[in-house]
């Protein structure tokens, strides 16, 4: 079964796929903004919209919106990414036009009344507060900051409480115009849905959107670095990262098997060496990161501030290993088996699959099949995964600590290593 894609006389583009069998849709609007489209004076305004179009519309009010979609029993919620915000529902098939009518007007209607606004930046502050509270949470910020040094990509989704306090109306509308308009935008739904009808639902209230984005986001480029700060905390949070590939690079399978072997589940080498074999860490596990026009590839750990020594010389032997001669056969067979089954399973998720499509229809414009998915991850040889790894682990290394910094391996002495 293949999606159908429709595309409105302003290139919002519409795409839906039936499952006939279902009770219920799953349903959003897309947008190719996020955090790596601010400037820095805007930092965190992506996530902070995000809130505010909830706060009230023209039609709606705060508390409206979600009693109108929870009185039928649906869901509606909304995330934000460096690249990507989202606004979401899933319903009950009979309540899509109910749906579509809420989704479409947080994105063309939201008020930003004071008052909302006022109590508003005070609840993203605390969740600022609350990330920074954890040092799990707050270690990927600082490993971000550090990859991408001085660049839109390098700053916090959720941005800073002092321009959080900053903004206000203007500065909200100001951005939505430019980045909010139809070709940036995608409309996806999966479920038990009429195209047709659906295109109807949407052209009648989003075909006033404006066409063109008026945005030209930077060229984003890893850089590397080091940042530590000392906590008193029982556990050191430690994130050791390399540079990446794009979601557009002929590398994209071969750089994410080359991680589900060095560290994807409890068979990986990581896995068994540190923790099983030497008992080194709690958790340990290696993820690629793809972005529009970078990437990045990092191994996270949790263990003893007094282990991270012992851990640190163990994590680069392997990553040295990987990049050094190819993996075996029975290693990546196992490696695609756990890929193509991640994406096999998630087919099952409306909701996933939705994100799925909307995703590729704004970074590539089309709905990919997942036999030529499937294709692509079989295609891959032990060979194109060590050349994936030797590319990555050349690169400047980016280690970010949370934790007793005291003794712990200085970045020269993490570049030494790495070169020994």
């Amino acid at each position: 079964m293949q999606p159908e894609i429709s595309i409105l006389n302003n290139g919002l583009r519409i795409v839906s796929l039936k499952y006939p069998q279902f009770e219920t849709v799953s349903l959003g609007i897309w947008v190719n903004t996020g955090s790596a489209y601010e400037r820095e004076n805007m930092n965190g305004i992506s996530h902070f919209l995000e809130h505010m179009v909830f706060k009230g519309t023209a039609g709606r009010s705060a508390a409206a919106i979600s009693e109108d979609i929870e009185n039928v029993g649906g869901q509606t919620n909304a995330y934000t990414s460096r690249e990507f915000t989202a606004f979401y529902a899933k319903m009950l098939k009979d309540d899509l036009e109910l749906a579509v009518d809420v989704l479409c007007e947080l994105v063309t209607s939201p008020q930003f009344a004071e008052d909302e606004l006022v109590k508003e930046r005070e609840v993203v502050v605390q969740e600022i507060k609350q990330t920074y509270d954890d040092p799990g949470d707050i270690v990927f910020d600082y490993m971000q900051a550090e990859a991408f040094a001085g660049q839109a990509m390098g700053r916090p989704i959720l941005g800073t409480a002092g321009l959080v306090r900053s903004f206000g109306a203007g500065e909200l509308r100001a951005y939505m115009k430019t980045n909010y308009a139809a070709e940036n935008m995608v409309f996806c739904a999966v479920g038990n849905v009429d195209h047709g009808q659906l295109v109807k639902m949407v052209e009648t209230r989003l075909s006033g959107l404006q066409a063109k984005t008026s945005f030209a986001a930077d060229r984003q480029h890893y850089t590397g670095g080091y940042f530590a700060e000392k906590r008193d905390t029982e556990q050191a949070q430690v994130i050791l990262g390399f540079d990446g590939f794009s979601y557009a690079d002929e590398r994209y399978y071969a750089a994410m098997l080359m991680s589900t072997v060095l560290g994807g589940g409890m068979s990986s080498r990581l896995f068994q060496e540190v923790r099983e074999k030497r008992g080194l860490v709690y958790s340990i596990y290696s993820f690629p990161t793809f972005y529009t026009g970078a990437g990045f590839t990092g191994i996270a750990a949790a263990t003893d501030n007094e282990q991270v020594n012992k851990m640190l010389p163990v994590m680069i032997d392997e990553i040295k290993k990987i990049a050094a001669a190819p993996v075996g056969e029975a290693e990546l067979k196992r490696a695609k088996a756990q890929v193509k089954s991640a994406i096999l399973m998630s087919l099952e998720s409306s909701s996933a699959v939705s994100e799925k499509l909307a995703r590729q229809l704004l970074l590539f414009n089309r709905s990919i099949p997942i036999e030529e998915t499937i294709a692509k991850i079989e295609e891959v040889g032990v060979e194109d995964v060590r050349a994936a790894a030797e590319t990555i682990f050349a690169s400047k290394p980016t280690y970010a600590l949370v934790g007793n910094v005291d003794g712990h391996y200085r970045y020269d002495e993490i570049c030494r290593l790495l070169k020994a």
